[in-house]
């Protein structure tokens, strides 16, 4: 099994673990279809990928 070799102190172990926290997602709004979307990735809306506001593929 393994050990650690140094203790890791309270500080140190309690700031890795903050990042664990649920947040709800921010949602950002497409200027171009009114769409919500995660900020900074690209979505689908009637059968377009858009992205930045521009269309970037088409199925």
């Amino acid at each position: 099994m393994a050990h650690p070799k140094r203790k890791i102190s309270r500080t140190r172990r309690d700031k890795r673990r903050t990042h664990f926290k649920a947040e709800m997602p921010n949602f950002s709004v497409c200027p171009t279809t009114g769409e919500l979307h995660l900020p900074h990735h690209a979505f689908w809306h009637e059968d377009k990928l858009y992205y930045k506001g521009q269309i970037v593929m088409e199925r």
